[in-house]
């Protein structure tokens, strides 16, 4: 059964030096003054590998802005198995939900890549941002827009791809939000997360490393050859990526793809 964390948080005073010390990079995006009105609002976090933030039925008390670490975003079936449909990194946020009043979620939220800092906003604070109807509503709402792009184009995805396409797609997309080469990955997660079975995973890992695309060991992967990585991945992890890029391009151009 999903279990949530307990939360330890410190008031994010780190953020305040301007937008090169904040790390999610919707936030650094704002500007100046819109962002020295939001920090305040901010608790910073550590999130745990495998910690999972909210589960379905779970009205969201707070949104998360990543800040090294990545989420993954799972449908959860009646048999308890889950299948990824979103990945986010410190180039988005978790809880555009929150904008609703508290209205339910139908998904739960994983921590993949674990960080020492997450920035987590109440979802009070949240709204009224939000109701100012300024730079901060602006991109969140472009955010959004990109974010529903990303979990269509994963659909569709996990439905004509094959595994070691997706597998391939989901490794660049982690190494990007790592922003490293080796991370943790076992391959009863990446079955959970490809929604594919364990054996199906075994064997497509074992070949993208017989390949020398990459390396497993003691549920740590490292992406070797990640132009190769990019040509076994299907187009959905370049039209995928081009869609967050788009958010923040006119404002910074900062979020990678190597």
């Amino acid at each position: 059964m999903l279990a949530l964390a307990k939360r330890r948080t410190s008031h994010a005073d780190s953020t305040r030096s301007g937008p090169g010390a904040v790390r999610n990079l919707l936030l650094a995006a704002l500007p100046a003054a819109d962002r020295d009105r939001i920090v305040p609002t901010l608790d910073v976090l550590p999130l745990k590998l495998r910690e999972i933030l909210h589960k379905p039925g779970d009205r969201l008390p707070y949104v998360y802005f990543p800040a090294g670490e990545f989420l993954s975003v799972v449908t959860v079936l009646e048999d308890g198995r889950m299948v990824e449909v979103a990945t986010i990194g410190r180039e988005g946020m978790l809880g555009i939900s929150a904008v609703l009043g508290g209205t339910p979620v139908s998904s739960a939220t994983m921590v993949q890549g674990e960080s020492s800092a997450c920035y987590r906003m109440p979802a009070d604070a949240f709204r009224q941002e939000m109701d100012r109807r300024g730079a901060f509503y602006d991109l969140i709402n472009q955010y959004t827009q990109a974010l529903i792009g990303f979990i269509m184009q994963s659909t569709a995805c996990n439905a004509v791809h094959t595994v070691e396409q997706r597998l391939a797609r989901w490794l660049l997309m982690a190494q990007d939000r790592m922003e490293s080469d080796s991370f943790p990955l076992t391959q009863e997660l990446a079955a959970m997360m490809l929604g594919a079975t364990r054996p199906t995973v075994t064997l497509v890992a074992g070949t993208l490393q017989k390949a020398g695309l990459i390396t497993y060991h003691r549920g740590t992967v490292t992406v070797v050859d990640r132009d190769r990585l990019k040509a076994a991945s299907c187009e959905c992890y370049r039209t995928a990526t081009a869609m967050l890029h788009d958010v923040l391009a006119a404002r910074t151009g900062r979020l990678k793809s190597r």
